[in-house]
C-alpha cells in the first residue's frame, strides 16, 4: 500500500516527497514538516504559541502584553483565559473568548499557550 503525502502548501503540488524529516516540493522548492500539515477530519488545526493543539473548550494564558483598544491598561503576560472557542475571525484571530476584567474579544493562537 503506497503511502500518500499531503499536497504542498504553498503550490498545491501532489508531488511531494521525503526527505529525512522534511516534505519537498520539487516544483517551488518549498521544504515543510509533516507534523505542520497535520489535519483532524478535514478541518484547519489551530496550534498556541508553544506548538500545542488548541481545541474548544481549552484554557489558554497569555504569554504577551497584549494592549486593547479602548483600555487604559493591557492584558497582562500570565492572564488565564477559560472556555476559549476556534473561529475564523477577523486577519489571524481565530480564538474567541472572554477575559474577566475585558469581556468578550478575539485573540491570536500565536499570543498564548495551552494551560
Amino acid at each position: 500500500m503506497a503511502v500518500t503525502l499531503p499536497p504542498c502548501p504553498e503550490c498545491a503540488s501532489d508531488l511531494a516527497y521525503e526527505r529525512g524529516a522534511l516534505l519537498v516540493c520539487p516544483m517551488c522548492g518549498h521544504e515543510w514538516s509533516a507534523e505542520d500539515v497535520a489535519v483532524d477530519d478535514g478541518l484547519r488545526v489551530i496550534k498556541d504559541a508553544v506548538g500545542n493543539i488548541l481545541a474548544d473548550g481549552d484554557s489558554v494564558t497569555v504569554v504577551k502584553d497584549l494592549k486593547v483598544k479602548g483600555s487604559s491598561h493591557p492584558i497582562k503576560p500570565g492572564t488565564k483565559v477559560r472556555g476559549i472557542r476556534l473561529v475564523d475571525g477577523v486577519g489571524d484571530h481565530d480564538i474567541d473568548c472572554r477575559i474577566e476584567g475585558f469581556g468578550p474579544m478575539q485573540l491570536k493562537s500565536s499570543v498564548v499557550k495551552k494551560a
